[in-house]
């Protein structure tokens, strides 16, 4: 596995990651109503937002290298 392969196979988790922890904490919320909760939500989301643009920025930006 390359080292782009991996970077992309990483990206990808931590994705995942903050999408769940912005979930976990949205229904923390909903529970409790703990407005800090919904807080992390949000910025569990915008994480993962801002996750999904650098991969594709990092994917344009070596598009010319190889997988292998």
């Amino acid at each position: 596995m390359s080292l782009k392969a991996f970077h992309v196979f990483f990206v990808i988790v931590s994705v995942l990651c903050a999408l769940g922890f912005g979930a976990w904490s949205v229904a923390a919320y909903q529970r409790t109503g703990q407005g800090g909760t919904l807080l992390l939500g949000i910025l569990g989301f915008a994480a993962a937002a801002a996750l999904v643009w650098y991969g594709f920025w990092f994917l344009r930006k070596l598009k010319g290298v190889s997988f292998l």
